[in-house]
Formats: C-alpha cells, sequence, structure tokens
C-alpha cells in the first residue's frame, strides 16, 4: 500500500463512519465516571449548537463555507470573513488539549503509516458497514443532506480519516485539527436541522429527539477504534505495547476535539472494551435504512472491475463482522470465497508481517483486492485532492 496515495487508504470506512455519529434504541449505558454526575446521551455540544443554529436561521452558511475553504492546515489563521462570534469560538478550541502527548500523537501515526492494510480492511469492510447496523446512525446517516448521494458523502467525509491518519495530523502542518473542528460545526448543523425532518422523527428515537450526543460519538468510537484494536489483536498483527496505547490516545484527543467530555472518554483499552460490551455490542441491529445504506456503499465497488465477484465481497464483510451481520444485511452467500477468505487471510497477514517467509498462492488477488478498492473510492474522492466539509443547511429532500 505504500505505493498508493496516502488519501485512497482509509476513504471507505473512516470516511462513511465517523461524521454523523448515533447508536440505537434507549440510550445504552456507557461506563462514565460515577464523580461526572452527568449521562453523555444527555449532553451535546451546547456552546456551537446553539451558535450555528442562529447561522443556518440567519442564512449566513453559504458565506461561512465560502471563508472557511482556505482554512486547511492546522497552523493556518481563522478566516478573517467569518462572523466574530464563530471566529471567537474556532479560536479557542483550534488547539490540541493540554493532555495530548505529541509523541505518542507521532508514534500514533507511524504505527497507521505501517499498519495501513489492515487499517484499510478494518476501517472500510468492518466499520463502515457496521455504523449501517446501529439503527440511530444510519438513521442520521439516511435522513440528513448526505444520505441522498452516498457516493458524494463519502467523498465528503473520508477527509476526517485521512487527516486523523496522516503522519503530520497533529503538526502544524497536519490537517485534522482544523478538520476535526469543522466536523464539529457540521454535527451541530446535524443536530439543529434534523428534528425539523418529519421523516427522521418518524423513526427516531434519541434523548431529547437530539441526534449525536457525546454518547452517540463514542459509540461511533467504539465501531471505529475500539473494534479495529480487537481485530488487530485477533488476527495477531505484531503491536507494542507503547503503539497501542499510541494508537489509543490518538482517538482520545479525537475524542476531545470533536466535544465528547475529557470524563467520559476511556483511558485505556480495557476500558474502551468495557464500554464498547454495554453500549455498541447490545445495540447492533438491522433497519430498513441501514440495509439500503449498505447495499448503497458496497454497490459503489460494482462500478469498476476490482477483480472479484460480488460474493467475494459480501463473504470478506461477513468475515470482518459476522455471519449474523450478513444476514441483516441480506448479503448472499458464497461459500467458496468463504473458505477462500477463511484460509488465506491470516496467511495474507503472516506474510505481509514476516511471520511466514511463503506468500499464499491467493496473495496477489489479495493485494490486488485492497489496492483496487482503494483506487475506486481515490477516484471517487475528488481524485486524491482535498475534499471540503462543508456545513449543511437542509436534509434530505
Amino acid at each position: 500500500m505504500s505505493n498508493l496515495n496516502r488519501r485512497s487508504v482509509l476513504t471507505l470506512g473512516v470516511a462513511l463512519g465517523l461524521v454523523s455519529a448515533a447508536g440505537v434504541g434507549a440510550a445504552p449505558a456507557l461506563a462514565a465516571p460515577a464523580a461526572a454526575g452527568t449521562d453523555p446521551w444527555w449532553v451535546w455540544d451546547d456552546e456551537v449548537d446553539q451558535l450555528v443554529a442562529g447561522l443556518i436561521t440567519s442564512g449566513q452558511v453559504p458565506a461561512v463555507n465560502t471563508a472557511m475553504r482556505s482554512w486547511v492546515n492546522n497552523s493556518d489563521a481563522i478566516p478573517s470573513g467569518l462572523p466574530a462570534n464563530l471566529r471567537t469560538y474556532l479560536q479557542g478550541v483550534n488547539t490540541l488539549p493540554s493532555w495530548a502527548d505529541r509523541t505518542k500523537l507521532r508514534l500514533a501515526a507511524d504505527f497507521n503509516r505501517r499498519k495501513d492494510t489492515y487499517l484499510f480492511m478494518l476501517y472500510g469492510l468492518g466499520s463502515g458497514i457496521m455504523s449501517t447496523v446501529i439503527p440511530r446512525e444510519a438513521k442520521s446517516v439516511y435522513w440528513s443532506a448526505g444520505g441522498a448521494n452516498m457516493q458524494d458523502r463519502a467523498a465528503k467525509t473520508f477527509t476526517f480519516g485521512y487527516d486523523l491518519s496522516e503522519l503530520t495530523a497533529f503538526e502544524p502542518n497536519g490537517q485534522f485539527v482544523v478538520t476535526a473542528n469543522k466536523t464539529r460545526l457540521v454535527h451541530a448543523a446535524v443536530r439543529h436541522l434534523l428534528p425539523q425532518s418529519p421523516h427522521w422523527r418518524a423513526v427516531a428515537n434519541e434523548p431529547g429527539l437530539i441526534p449525536i450526543s457525546n454518547g452517540d460519538i463514542l459509540v461511533t468510537f467504539h465501531s471505529l477504534g475500539t473494534f479495529v484494536h480487537k481485530k488487530l489483536k485477533e488476527w495477531k498483527v505484531p503491536m507494542t505495547a507503547a503503539e497501542e496505547a499510541a494508537f489509543l490516545h490518538q482517538w482520545q484527543v479525537a475524542m476531545h476535539l470533536l466535544g465528547v467530555r475529557d470524563e467520559f472518554i476511556p483511558q485505556t483499552w480495557s476500558a474502551a472494551y468495557a464500554q464498547s460490551a454495554s453500549a455498541l455490542s447490545p445495540i447492533l441491529a438491522p433497519s430498513t435504512e441501514g440495509k439500503e445504506l449498505a447495499e448503497d456503499l458496497l454497490g459503489l465497488t460494482a462500478q469498476i472491475d476490482l477483480g472479484i465477484t460480488r460474493g467475494f465481497l459480501n463473504e470478506f464483510v461477513r468475515y470482518v463482522l459476522s455471519n449474523e451481520i450478513g444476514d441483516w444485511l441480506r448479503l448472499p452467500r458464497d461459500y467458496a470465497a468463504a473458505a477462500l477468505i477463511r484460509t488465506v487471510w491470516p496467511a495474507f497477514i503472516a506474510f505481509r508481517e514476516g511471520l511466514n517467509p511463503i506468500a499464499p498462492v491467493s496473495f496477489y488477488m489479495f493485494d490486488q483486492f485492497i489496492r483496487a478498492i482503494a483506487m475506486l473510492f481515490l477516484n471517487k474522492g475528488a481524485s486524491g485532492t482535498t475534499t471540503l466539509i462543508t456545513i449543511p443547511t437542509g436534509n434530505r429532500p
């Protein structure tokens, strides 16, 4: 994967999963410290929510989106053309938290670079598709403006995953801090707009009928970071303790920048696993919206020749997630492909990691499969150039 443009590596999954974070059903319990005294399912982002709602109702969003085009790198000055209250807000949040450890963040960036093959597959065919069986997330995505054109939504939102995984993500010449703050503005807009959609209100059950709470963002973290860490361990991908800690720290900083209160953010992988077990695992379920989104996402791959069958793709989703989720999404079975994946993928990892000197017979097919999907979404994502994250002004038509 090192020969690919880095923007191709994480396009599918992180891009599809994060920007519209949500859960399902009655809000599950999250393992927040008792001393916090606050339920993350009833915590949103009050200051920016009020600010963005004002921008939308006053018709200032198009001008704000235009002014923010030039705001890209972490070291860039806040655009002077923004409304004064928005500039003041952004000046206060466009920085790393005091507890951020730059050494860990740099180690995480290097880890992402070296493990990008597995990260792409897990974020893409794992986290991205998992988002469609988190009913509240699926419904929020489907009925928001981006749900009407998933290809365009992917092109706009994969920027978050790419910028988080770049070598310079948190450096002055990186872009993640800015990208996170733009995403936070988008979240605020969705919280204002979705409750106005009669279609969304008919199927929604978020606390207070407001989407994307702190609890929802934590659920999405677990479908991304925690899920990926667990699968890397299951697949026996070599990781040092320092690399594991750095990978978690990267996500801790990301959650903070998205507006999650620090007291709700897991401090260890053990805590993250416990939180995920209570908040994510019990809520996975099919929904009408999720089934359609999953077919849209997987259907994008049919537009070019991947060198594999749709059955192989379906079976890889089943392999990464589960047969139960595959059944929920009505993915037709291909038992020959399933047997091939179960046999070759572990050998593929062992060879790539230098644990086995002999490449599996189907190594080339698996390698080309990964590259082809990466290039597909690269080509649909503004040809590898930076894709603008813009504040929406409406819902799904």
